[in-house]
């Protein structure tokens, strides 16, 4: 066999889990290599991703890579996975399961708890249900980033105390001392265990992965998953489960729970049967659950919890659909675009280089004049959908680069004693004419297009923005607050953004799919 590429997200719990399946796949012998991934949208398949059942927020980029043959097994904190797999991709191993407690990490003391008034924060409804039900007189706030984010939060905010999942802490050597395990609360299914999938026609693989497979820990993790997907839940259902073998591993105990989001109602199921039951465990329990009330709950609760995201450009239907099931994607155009009558002499004086920054100045310029028209002997654009339309209309372009500055940065050197045309709309940052100032080129600036701002006050709570402009940003910030998480298409943008929110991202590259990338990553690990 050849060595086994081991495909993980690059988070450093993600790394630590990776590891300990290398090495024990090293020590069977077998040769291996960390494949860290970071998720970049979606890619072309013969298939579409809904056809493959693709659906993991945390896990599509490692799906997608093992389809693609780029790695051979991919390492997943189980919870985190889908219950249903995407098909020619099965579960191949399971590790030992860690500690499987949710705990509490506390500041000063625990008097709060016999408290009417106290505050813990977390971001799980599964957590904040049950710590409801248990106290319902506390406060729950949200509480979202990495592991050492949210431990950071807890230190600076008012709070008497977070929650986390034992596991994680534990893992990366994060665990306080001023933290206590939450035994009365029932674990989300599978939390605490470490996951591989592999492809199911590759049989080598799975024999080796079979190999450092924890059967106990298997058929636990089964059982509460098995669970989970019965009732349907996912990150919007407050639904929990454990099972546990006893010490003969001749019978399991199992508990599961559904809960309304507000804690007020709890639905809470305990079965003690022979291991050569495990496999109908799972759905007479959940079919107590629904008997005694679950669809109620659920159809209360409306089963509709989701990340609101508001773009701020109206997104295409494919686009739209890059988001998954636990998005709330709303679109509303916050800038409008009008394009200018131009001249006809205007063409006679356009310079042998011309710069594009945008789409809508090639598009404006297209609307004024025929492609065959414009003639260009040197092009030079910002972002990879601008250089992709201006290819498409007018040829090869020479130099594209993320931003405007950038552009700006790497043409001047070629262009020193030369006369440059560049294509713009009103709005324009002025990057381009600040760099060429003094550098013996000469910039001849021609409006095509006007940016108008649509001031819109968003009525519904949004958890995100997408931001495709500069200008977005300022006909954003007119009518709303900025206590939300916000995500750039560029460096441009995204410095506009920082003069008003805090938390601000940029995707890794100009183009919209990469904003829904960034998006969905970096929101679904705050969950």
């Amino acid at each position: 066999m050849n060595t086994i590429r081991i495909g993980t997200r690059d988070s450093q719990l993600a790394l630590w889990q990776a590891i300990q399946v290398q090495n024990k796949l090293n020590q069977l012998g077998y040769k291996t290599e960390l494949v860290p991934l970071k998720a970049t949208g979606d890619v072309i398949l013969d298939k579409p991703l809904y056809e493959l059942g693709i659906t993991g927020v945390f896990t599509r980029h490692l799906d997608i890579a093992m389809l693609r043959g780029e790695i051979d097994i991919a390492v997943h904190s189980m919870k985190d996975v889908p219950t249903i797999l995407p098909k020619g991709i099965v579960q191949a191993a399971v590790l030992e399961r860690a500690n499987f407690h949710d705990i509490l990490v506390y500041k000063d003391n625990l008097d709060f708890l016999n408290a009417t008034h106290g505050i813990v924060a977390t971001s799980s409804l599964r957590r904040k249900a049950q710590w409801l039900n248990r106290y319902p007189h506390h406060h729950v706030e949200s509480l979202r980033g990495n592991v050492q984010t949210r431990l950071n939060k807890l230190a600076t905010n008012d709070w008497n105390g977070a929650i986390f999942a034992a596991a994680g802490l534990e893992r990366i050597n994060l665990r306080p001392e001023n933290s206590l395990d939450l035994d009365w609360m029932v674990p989300a299914p599978a939390q605490g265990v470490i996951m591989i999938t592999a492809m199911a026609e590759n049989l080598p693989i799975l024999a080796a992965c079979e190999k450092i497979n924890h059967k106990e820990t298997e058929i636990c993790s089964r059982i509460e998953r098995d669970f989970l997907n019965l009732l349907e839940g996912g990150c919007s259902a407050p639904i929990g489960a454990l099972a546990q073998l006893d010490k003969d591993n001749q019978s399991i105990n199992f508990t599961g729970i559904l809960l309304s989001q507000d804690g007020t109602k709890k639905i809470e199921v305990h079965r003690h049967v022979a291991v050569t039951e495990a496999n109908s465990i799972a759905k007479s329990c959940a079919d107590e659950v629904i008997a005694q009330g679950g669809k109620q709950i659920m159809q209360m609760d409306g089963r509709t919890f989701k990340v609101k995201v508001l773009s701020t450009k109206v997104l295409t239907p494919a686009q739209c659909a890059l988001f998954s099931d636990e998005f709330e994607v709303s679109c509303q155009p916050f800038i409008k675009t009008e394009t200018n009558t131009l001249a006809p002499e205007v063409i006679k004086t356009i310079q042998p280089h011309v710069i594009f920054t945008s789409k809508n100045a090639v598009q404006a310029l297209l609307e004024n004049f025929s492609a065959d028209q414009l003639r260009f002997e040197n092009l030079y654009c910002v972002g990879e959908e601008t250089t992709k339309l201006v290819e498409e209309k007018f040829g090869k372009v020479t130099t594209t680069a993320p931003s405007s500055q950038a552009l700006a940065e790497a043409i001047i050197p070629l262009l020193k004693g030369q006369k440059v045309t560049y294509f713009c709309g009103n709005k324009r940052l002025g990057h381009i004419a600040r760099q060429f100032a003094d550098k013996e080129i000469e910039l001849q600036e021609i409006e095509v297009y006007q940016t108008h701002l649509c001031p819109t006050k968003v009525q519904d709570e949004i958890d995100a923005v997408l931001f495709f402009s500069p200008s977005a940003v300022e006909s954003f910030i007119q009518q709303n607050n900025t206590n939300k998480l916000a995500f750039c298409i560029g460096e441009s943008t995204a410095q506009t953004a920082k003069k008003y929110f805090e938390k601000v991202h940029v995707a890794r590259s100009p183009r919209i799919e990469d904003v829904i990338a960034e998006a969905q990553q970096s929101l679904m690990k705050q969950l």
